[in-house]
C-alpha cells in the first residue's frame, strides 16, 4: 500500500505568492530613518535630538500642512498621464533631487519651505504607481489609499514590531479613513491627517536633520530627497501589489499568506 500524498489547501498561485513576497520584504523591511542615518554617519536618536525645539514642536503641523497641500497639488496634476516627454521615474527624480538640493542650501528654513514640493513630488509617484495598478485615482478612498502611504513608509525604528506591522497599521488607519471617504478631500477630517503626519514625520525629522548645516544640506539634499523617493516609490508598489491581489484573490487568502512570509522572516 502506497501513502496517498494529502491534498494541498487552496491557496495564492505561485506567481501571486512571489509577488507578495517581494511585497513583504518591502513593507516589513528597514525603515527610512535606519537608512537616512546612515547615509550621514549618525544615528536616528542622535539626528532627532539636534533639531532645535522650535522646529521639532512646529514639525508635526509643517508635515500635515505639506501633506495636505500635496494632495491637493499631485492629484490635480494627474500622476495617470505622461510628465511632459519624460518617462514619469525620471522626471520625478530630476524634480525631486533638484528640490532636495534648492532646500537643502538654506538649512532648516530652506527645507522646511522645499517640503511640500518634494511631498507633492512624491505623491504624484505614489499615484502613478496606484494607476500602474489598476486603481482609479479619481475615487477619494484611493486617493486616501495614497496618502496611507506616507504613513506604511514612515516606521520608527523604535516601534513595536507587533504593533508598525504593515496590516496593524491599515487597522489604525481605518476608522479615520472610513470617517473621511465621501466627503471629499476639502473636508479631510484632521484625524486621517494628523495620523498620516505622524508616522511621516519620524522620516522628515531625520530629512531635516540631516540638511540642518546649509554646506552639508546642499550637498545631500538631492541624495536625500532621491532616497524618499525610492524608498515610498517601493512602499506604494508593495502596498497597491496587496490591494490588487486582495481584489484578485480575495483578502482572507492574501492576509494569511502575509502572516506565513512575515512570520518565516521574523524566525
Amino acid at each position: 500500500m502506497t501513502d496517498t500524498p494529502l491534498p494541498t489547501p487552496a491557496g495564492l498561485p505561485p506567481g501571486a505568492r512571489d509577488e507578495l513576497a517581494r511585497a513583504v520584504a518591502v513593507l516589513e523591511g528597514s525603515s527610512l530613518p535606519i537608512r537616512l542615518a546612515a547615509m550621514v554617519g549618525s544615528s536616528v536618536e542622535a539626528l532627532k535630538r539636534s533639531l532645535p525645539g522650535p522646529v521639532q514642536r512646529g514639525l508635526d503641523e509643517a508635515v500635515r500642512r505639506a501633506l495636505e497641500a500635496a494632495l491637493r497639488a499631485a492629484m490635480r496634476s494627474r500622476p495617470d498621464r505622461p510628465f511632459g516627454r519624460l518617462p514619469q521615474q525620471w522626471a520625478h527624480r530630476g524634480l525631486i533631487a533638484a528640490s532636495g538640493v534648492a532646500g537643502g542650501a538654506f538649512g532648516v528654513a530652506g527645507t522646511l519651505v522645499e517640503l511640500p514640493v518634494s511631498t507633492a513630488l512624491l505623491l504624484r509617484q505614489i499615484g502613478a504607481v496606484a494607476a500602474e495598478h489598476g486603481e482609479d485615482l479619481s475615487d477619494p478612498a484611493v486617493q486616501a489609499e495614497c496618502l496611507k502611504v506616507f504613513a506604511l513608509g514612515g516606521r520608527d525604528p523604535a516601534d513595536d514590531a507587533a504593533e508598525s506591522g504593515y496590516f496593524a497599521l491599515r487597522l489604525a488607519l481605518a476608522d479615520a479613513l472610513q470617517a473621511a471617504v465621501g466627503r471629499g478631500f476639502g473636508m479631510m477630517l484632521p484625524g486621517f491627517l494628523s495620523a498620516v503626519a505622524a508616522r511621516f514625520g519620524v522620516p522628515v525629522a531625520v530629512k531635516v536633520s540631516a540638511q540642518m548645516a546649509p554646506l552639508v544640506g546642499a550637498a545631500t539634499g538631492a541624495a536625500v530627497n532621491l532616497a524618499f523617493l525610492e524608498h515610498f516609490r517601493a512602499v506604494a508598489e508593495a502596498h497597491f501589489t496587496v490591494r490588487r491581489l486582495e481584489r484578485a484573490y480575495g483578502a482572507a487568502p492574501v492576509r494569511e499568506a502575509y502572516d506565513a512570509m512575515r512570520d518565516a522572516r521574523m524566525a
